[in-house]
């Protein structure tokens, strides 16, 4: 079988959030949806992108929408020359997809329940990724501190696969791009 070929190319303005949240001066463009389409899954999802011919390896986000959004950090930007509320020039390719950090809370919870952690190892990377986001995109600490929970009890019960988590964000709309600030 061959691989999909989820190489795209496409122009997009460059988009500044409304509200960084975390203090960096970044960056972000929405994905079209021929670009996304191409794409093998509508989670997170890491890429190698071009900006401008600077490539960067980055893991682009769920938009909600059946589409991604990518961040571009402010060394990328000036890497690339690129300018926010500018049109510019994106490539992005799939890579083979990197083992995800694991929260240490979530990992203290593994550590704490061997069977659990022995349906952890025995998954596959795309699998832990989708346990991460689902316990990272909860709202609040009750929320977060009962899905790992949740999840132990669901891995050693030998649940490779976290149920009933949509991670594009589309039918819960959990998940969305960021809010481009008024001036680009």
């Amino acid at each position: 079988m061959k691989d999909q070929d989820t190489r795209s190319s496409f122009e997009a303005r460059v988009l500044r959030p409304r509200s960084g949240g975390d203090g960096d001066d970044w960056a972000f463009v929405v994905l079209p949806p021929a670009a996304s389409a191409r794409l093998p899954r509508r989670g997170r999802t890491t890429v190698t992108a071009s900006l401008n011919g600077h490539r960067f390896d980055r893991q682009l986000e769920p938009d909600g929408q059946k589409s991604h959004w990518l961040r571009i950090d402010r060394a990328q930007l000036e890497a690339s020359g690129a300018a926010v509320g500018a049109v510019a020039r994106f490539e992005i390719e799939t890579t083979k997809e990197p083992e995800p950090a694991v929260p240490d809370d979530l990992a203290e919870a593994l550590d704490a329940a061997p069977e659990a952690r022995a349906t952890w190892e025995a998954t596959t990377t795309i699998a832990r990724v989708d346990w991460i986001h689902w316990i990272t995109s909860a709202r609040q600490t009750k929320t977060r501190a009962k899905r790992i929970h949740d999840a132990c009890d669901m891995l050693a019960s030998g649940k490779k696969r976290v149920c009933c988590f949509d991670p594009s964000g589309f039918y819960s709309k959990a998940f969305s791009a960021p809010e481009a600030d008024g001036d680009g």
